[in-house]
């Protein structure tokens, strides 16, 4: 928002969001003071172009970001991610990526060459900090050149103080500059240790185990999306909702019965319902 009143769009305001993204980006859109629009999802599971370009017409001169999350939370590498992004920066709107989904890139490909403008890497779950049961969500947040002058500053340090200039900071986001100490040195360490190859790896295994996973459930389960080419990201959604009409067993049931024999439960309910 404050690079956006720095150029003089300040009336921007519109923040699109795929149904398919994180449900903490319309929350964080909102708690900034946006608009929040959904754009749907084709029956692959992934952003439907056709509804994106309505709605960035319908909002043109209003439109301030889309935030997406990739690969989606639907397990699918959108392959026209470039498209979706070119679209939004050709009306005026920036992209954010959320990163939740990393662990699908790392080593592999880079949030920046996507097309994103912003785009935060979560320490939790993609480098080493454990995920869930009210861990930290924290981690860097990677900006292009022309948002440094208006990312947030400190009173005591000020990392991008010399490159602000007349530029504005919207003021202070956190007391700790640099998050928690306590965590940061565990993920400094999986990176030192695993190294560029290990890093890329097990990102490979992570994508190489989804599939696996999916391709042995695929007899017994609906796998909800699979993208364009039949094979899933680094995560997918199986659908459970018939095991309610047919044998009153929800996903709630599911994943219980999974804790009961040692099992980390699954994400639920989300982003299906």
């Amino acid at each position: 928002m404050s690079y956006l009143d720095g150029i003089g769009e300040g009336h921007r305001n519109v923040c699109l969001i795929p149904t398919s993204a994180h449900g903490t980006n319309p929350a964080s859109a909102q708690m900034a003071g946006m608009r929040v629009r959904p754009v749907n999802v084709d029956r692959n599971g992934s952003i439907d172009v056709q509804h994106l370009a309505d709605m960035i017409k319908e909002h043109a001169a209003s439109l301030a970001c889309l935030m997406i999350t990739y690969p989606s939370t639907n397990g699918v590498f959108e392959d026209n991610v470039g498209e979706v992004c070119a679209a939004v920066h050709d009306a005026g709107g920036q992209v954010y990526l959320d990163g939740a989904n990393m662990n699908a890139q790392v080593g592999l490909c880079r949030p920046g060459d996507i097309g994103s403008d912003v785009s935060h890497l979560n320490l939790h779950k993609t480098f080493c900090i454990p995920h869930g049961g009210g861990g930290p969500g924290m981690g860097p947040i990677g900006v292009k050149a022309h948002l440094v002058p208006y990312l947030p500053s400190h009173p005591v340090v000020d990392p991008v103080r010399v490159v602000r200039k007349h530029a504005k900071s919207f003021g202070v986001v956190s007391a700790a500059p640099y998050g928690s100490a306590a965590i940061l040195p565990i993920s400094w360490a999986y990176v030192k240790m695993m190294g560029p190859e290990g890093l890329r790896k097990a990102t490979q295994v992570a994508i190489l185990n989804a599939n696996y996973m999916a391709k042995m459930l695929e007899k017994h389960y609906k796998v909800l999306y699979r993208g364009r080419t039949g094979l899933v990201a680094h995560e997918f959604i199986l659908d459970v909702r018939e095991f309610k009409k047919s044998a009153g067993v929800e996903a709630t049931d599911v994943a219980k019965r999974l804790q009961d024999y040692g099992f980390h439960a699954p994400t639920m309910s989300w982003p299906v319902a």
